[in-house]
């Protein structure tokens, strides 16, 4: 017997058929996108704040008896950043050295503590050109320019 007659025709949809609501699937690889732009950062960030704590650290534990040798290591430490940050900044030297350090913070570094730390590297260590409060100065400059650098 031939059933083909007593088939019916198709019949499209009264209405279209929406994306919305999306399907369970569709929703767990948003979800693990989301998840992945937050970790990453949150790695960033944490990356970021890693280098500043270790930088500051590095800072504040600098032996302050010997000052000339403080200061050297603050204007290597400076430098160290910059080779991070600033590549660009790694060739300067001297008095370009010194506009780029101003360049990139809103504080003022007196021309004392400028010289200090261009010079403090080459400074003999019984130098008496410079006092403490030289490197103190030089110290909190390293301190803010750190803080807003990393």
């Amino acid at each position: 017997m031939d059933s083909l007659p007593e088939l019916r025709d198709i019949h499209l949809p009264l209405h279209d058929v929406s994306v919305w609501p999306l399907a369970n699937g569709w929703w767990v690889i948003i979800a693990t996108f989301v998840a992945l732009y937050i970790l990453i950062k949150v790695v960033l960030w944490l990356r970021c704040k890693s280098a500043k704590i270790y930088a500051r650290r590095i800072l504040n534990n600098l032996n302050m008896q010997n000052y000339i040798a403080a200061a050297a290591k603050m204007s290597e430490l400076l430098r160290r950043v910059c080779v991070r940050r600033y590549p660009e900044a790694v060739a300067f030297k001297g008095e370009q050295w010194l506009e780029f350090i101003k360049s990139k913070t809103a504080h003022k570094l007196d021309e004392k503590t400028a010289n200090l730390l261009k010079d403090a590297p080459f400074i003999p260590e019984n130098s008496d050109t410079y006092g403490i409060e030289d490197v103190q100065n030089l110290r909190s400059f390293c301190d803010r320019w750190l803080g807003e650098n990393l």
